[in-house]
């Protein structure tokens, strides 16, 4: 019987997994419309907060593309290097892409977070959001959020099913910094716990540093 539970709640994750990449690859696809000022557009409210996330846009988010917004984005793509010229077009979603997430992205992070690192002091957090960070940026992962976290065998917690566990404030307070860019692994792709780690996968790769009980690796 206890076999059969087990099995059963295997395949509920497997489900809910599937779920999740499925309706995150559908919201990928869907390539959001170029924004101007005056402009009212459910793509609007993903702009505003990824620019947030940056520390651009101090003011609550909506459908509308105000004067704030046109700010925010002119003082982004000054500052990434993209033509300043208040429009978002194809090159500014891709950088905005490229440096941030949106929020049901965020959310998952923090779920990684809390999932992998609850135990950990709030620097030991950041720097499990700042690997996921770090493989999106990286070539030898995957391109999106989604598909890095549940990319097969890479977090315990997704594993376990832990990743389903709701985060604290603590937890997305450490994805939000990670996102804006805080890395205190030193450019880590990799990290896992010498007491618990039974793969020998990590024996080779460089050390990056040590944060509480997890080893962060090249």
């Amino acid at each position: 019987m206890n076999m059969l539970k087990r099995t059963i709640a295997m395949l509920m994750l497997g489900m809910m997994i599937t779920t999740a990449v499925t309706v995150d690859r559908q919201a990928q696809a869907a390539s959001p419309a170029t924004l101007k000022l005056g402009m009212v557009s459910q793509d609007v409210p993903d702009l505003q907060y990824r620019l947030q996330l940056l520390g651009y846009y101090p003011v609550t988010i909506g459908t509308k593309f105000t004067i704030s917004t046109q700010v925010a984005v002119r003082h982004f793509q000054r500052d990434y290097g993209l033509p300043v010229d208040g429009l978002v077009g194809a090159s500014t979603w891709a950088t905005l892409k490229k440096y941030t997430v949106s929020k049901p992205e965020l959310a998952k992070i923090a779920r990684t977070v809390y999932g992998e690192a609850r135990g950990e002091s709030y620097l030991g957090q950041v720097a499990v959001g700042a690997v996921i960070m770090n493989r999106l940026a990286s070539p030898l992962f995957p391109n999106t959020v989604t598909d890095v976290i549940m990319e097969p065998y890479a977090f315990t917690a997704v594993a376990d099913g832990q990743y389903w566990l709701i985060p604290d404030q603590t937890a997305f307070q450490a994805a939000r910094q990670a996102v804006r860019g805080y890395d205190p692994t030193k450019n880590a792709l990799f990290y896992y716990n010498p007491k618990t780690a039974t793969s020998t996968f990590m024996n080779d790769r460089a050390v990056t540093t040590v944060i509480g009980a997890h080893v962060f690796t090249k």
